[in-house]
């Protein structure tokens, strides 16, 4: 389950209950749809349509006793997981797990090594997860990706297997990957100035002093998704230059274009004062943007809207939205779009 035919998706739950409903984050959907009860029986459906490629995820939420419970779907073994916990997932037509994101045992895998970096912007010992690629050498110079919720990404993006298949298959060149970890997130990635220091002034160096990297704005990039890609445009914004790329996942870039209520709670406010003023005055930070988002999260609306305002700023744009929702498997779908137009293969970076 759910039964596939077409673009139409049933789904089904078979146990007692006074109501039962699908509960899921389709942005355009009502956010739970009742599923009905087939006459003298225990047995609850609910037929929805779905367009070709749609990946969703959900839960059932059952009710009995004046009590409600929302739970995975029993009959199906399909799971996402994300720091919220588990949910399942339904595969509409068309919808595949891409190769490059299962492991691969042709392809040679990389490393991970681990290292803290003293931070007296942050106020904090920060940690650090560092990929090198599988033949990794002293005597190559290569470029430089760093990851915003660097433990997300590795544990519900396959981000390590991601990276070693699609160097393997020369879809991107041999990369270093600086993985990092947010103390107060929602304060650290929201516009923080500290933030922006950490990365530019303390992590950066400290890289460039230990690890053969080419130490050139066009061999630099910084992502990360929803408050990550926020802090990564907040970063190259007050450095702008020092990052030659960002990639950008459904960033949670909240704006008002009038009054005051963007609907995102206290936690949007610094945001909000950060995307209004960059909307009203664009600034060349990175001459490559990439951008996804999916069109089922709310935020579809808000990364579409800042594709004109990038290239108003005259960097170059790659948009790319899929069916999906705010979902760590959907940025993870979006990697190969993403790293392969910001560092193809199969170049090798700056050989001395």
């Amino acid at each position: 389950m759910p039964i596939v035919e077409g673009d139409r998706c049933t789904f089904l739950y078979q146990g007692e209950a006074s109501e039962v409903h699908l509960v899921h984050q389709i942005f355009g959907l009502p956010g739970r749809i009742p599923l009905r009860r087939l006459h003298g029986t225990d047995l609850w459906y609910l037929v929805l349509e779905l367009p070709d490629g749609s990946r969703i995820e959900y839960q059932l939420e059952v009710s009995r006793d004046g009590r409600s419970e929302r739970i995975n779907d029993p009959l199906n073994p399909r799971l996402a997981h994300s720091p919220l916990g588990s949910s399942s997932v339904c595969y509409a037509r068309g919808y595949e797990v891409p190769g490059w994101a299962l492991p691969d045992p042709e392809s040679r895998p990389g490393s991970l090594t681990g290292l803290t970096v003293p931070s007296r912007a942050l106020r904090r010992t920060c940690r650090v997860t560092l990929y090198l690629p599988a033949r990794f050498r002293r005597a190559a110079r290569y470029p430089l990706l760093i990851v915003h919720d660097g433990g997300d990404y590795l544990q519900y993006a396959a981000a390590k297997t991601v990276l070693d298949n699609l160097i393997h298959r020369l879809d991107v060149a041999e990369t270093i990957v600086a993985f990092v970890y947010p103390g107060d997130r929602l304060t650290e990635y929201a516009n923080s100035a500290a933030h922006a220091r950490y990365l530019t002034a303390e992590l950066l160096p400290r890289l460039e002093e230990e690890l053969p990297l080419a130490r050139v704005p066009s061999a630099r990039c910084l992502m990360g998704a929803s408050f990550g890609a926020v802090a990564s445009l907040s970063a190259a914004f007050r450095y702008p230059g020092v990052f030659g790329s960002l990639l950008l996942q459904s960033g949670s870039f909240v704006f008002t274009d009038i009054g005051h209520d963007h609907g995102g709670g206290p936690a949007f406010e610094p945001v909000v004062r950060f995307v209004n003023r960059y909307r009203a005055a664009p600034r060349h930070v990175a001459d490559q943007v990439f951008v996804s988002c999916g069109v089922y999260e709310p935020l579809i609306v808000r990364n579409r809207s800042m594709v004109p305002t990038f290239e108003a700023a005259g960097m170059t744009v790659r948009y790319v939205e899929a069916r999906d929702g705010h979902s760590w498997e959907n940025w993870r779908d979006r990697l190969q779009a993403g790293l392969s137009w910001i560092f193809p293969g199969p170049q090798k970076f700056y050989y001395e």
